[in-house]
């Protein structure tokens, strides 16, 4: 039985609270830069209406999973959202989505997707219905050809400046770089349009490729012009040394592993004065005829700077290199695993105001992080991430006026699901 009652699910965020509140995002998507776009949305109050298969979209079976497959992956990606299970393959289906993508007055027409593949759902025919809609569409490259984080960043050439000094060949990037720049570009961009469309009444349709995500990204930081202007000389892999100035990992006696970077000459000063090292950087300055204040000079004399430096971190437990670190203005942090931040006995994660407790279908309670943008004092919570279909009968009714009867009849022929026993999230 279908549920049409709008207000029966206590898990759907309050419409009333965040800057967006009152707007209504389709959201069709699967991996990461659009839902991530949709959870923005939603953090800041947008009623973000996620639209699936029967069974689910693909990417709720992604790893990491729990014991019983339940995807952590997808719920982390998905909060606060709401879910309806829909038959895409039939015209009906693809009619109640179009349905709904045009109903909602200001509040509605904005759809976000990474799939073409139906003509009624896409910019021309919704246009057609609605000539305000708001459209945006994310592709792996330029002409509409497919492709994902892993090979476009393969192309982009960072993989082959990454890694060991003395490594051969590429290291990929385990933090999906460019579906997460993707997803905020993509947020930024309806909202943009959006204000447009608030202030002229005019639609637009957006498209983003995730490899001109990439490319641009090669040319903002420059790597691209120092290509062009040094061909002969091509970046090379620096390990964990950070470019152009002075940052390196370092080992304490303990055995723990440090980040430390000293950009400004007051950091590398109160570097020199914690480790020790003033008189015999000073006189190493001297010999070599370069001053270390210069930071493109430290990182051209970095192997040994840092051989100096390592000494006094080799030399220290963990506590006294926290403590006398903890006194200067150098920028530093302790390498950690995943276990170790999510520990009992770890304080970061509960004492941050990001996170906080969730209780998730199907795994149970989490600290989970809510949203990093804090608007007017207040930021939104974690919520949990919706099951396959939660919310089809109470989106529908309460956008469209589909009454029970219709619902149900729906239901039974298969053009809609709700969620059911065994339906947490896979």
């Amino acid at each position: 039985m279908i549920n049409a009652d709008p207000t029966s699910d206590p898990a759907q965020p309050d419409p009333a609270t965040g800057p967006l509140a009152g707007l209504r995002v389709v959201e069709m998507s699967s991996f990461v830069a659009t839902p991530l776009c949709g959870t923005v949305l939603a953090q800041l109050g947008a009623e973000v209406v996620r639209v699936e298969p029967l069974d689910g979209a693909p990417d709720r079976t992604r790893w990491p999973l729990t014991d019983d497959g339940v995807s952590l992956y997808w719920n982390g990606l998905n909060p606060g959202k709401r879910a309806i299970a829909v038959d895409l393959t039939q015209e009906e289906g693809r009619r109640l989505v179009s349905d709904l993508v045009v109903s909602g007055g200001p509040s509605g027409g904005i759809v976000v997707s990474n799939n073409e593949r139906w003509a009624e759902l896409g910019y021309e025919a919704l246009r057609a219905r609605r000539p305000d809609v708001v459209h945006a569409v994310l592709t792996g490259r330029h002409d509409g050809g497919t492709a994902v984080d892993y090979t476009v960043h393969a192309a982009s050439g960072f993989p082959l400046v990454s890694g060991p000094e003395d490594h051969d060949g590429p290291v990929n990037s385990v933090v999906p770089a460019w579906d997460l720049s993707a997803g905020y570009q993509l947020a930024i961009a309806l909202l943009a349009a959006e204000r447009r469309r608030a202030r002229t009444g005019e639609g637009s349709e957006i498209r983003i490729a995730l490899e001109d995500v990439a490319f641009a990204g090669a040319g903002l930081l420059g790597y691209l012009a120092e290509a062009q202007v040094r061909p002969s000389e091509p970046r090379e892999p620096t390990g964990n040394y950070v470019y152009g100035t002075f940052g390196r990992d370092f080992t304490t006696a303990d055995g723990d592993r440090f980040m430390v970077v000293a950009l400004t000459p007051r950091q590398w000063k109160d570097l020199l004065r914690v480790t020790g090292l003033e008189e015999a950087v000073s006189a190493l300055a001297r010999a070599l005829g370069t001053d270390f204040f210069d930071e493109g000079e430290r990182f051209r004399h970095r192997t040994v700077l840092a051989g100096l430096i390592s000494a006094w971190f080799e030399q220290h437990s963990t506590a006294h290199v926290t403590e006398a670190l903890a006194e200067t203005r150098v920028l530093w942090s302790q390498y950690r695993t995943f276990t170790d931040l999510a520990a009992d006995d770890a304080r970061a994660l509960r004492e941050l105001p990001l996170f906080s407790t969730v209780d998730q279908p199907g795994v149970g309670s989490l600290v989970a992080p809510g949203s990093p943008l804090v608007v007017d004092g207040r930021r939104a919570t974690p919520s949990p991430a919706p099951r396959i279909g939660q919310d089809t009968g109470s989106v529908l009714a309460d956008a469209l006026g589909i009454d029970a009867e219709k619902l149900n009849d729906l239901a039974e022929r298969g053009v809609i699901g709700t969620a059911g026993p065994g339906t947490v999230n896979r």
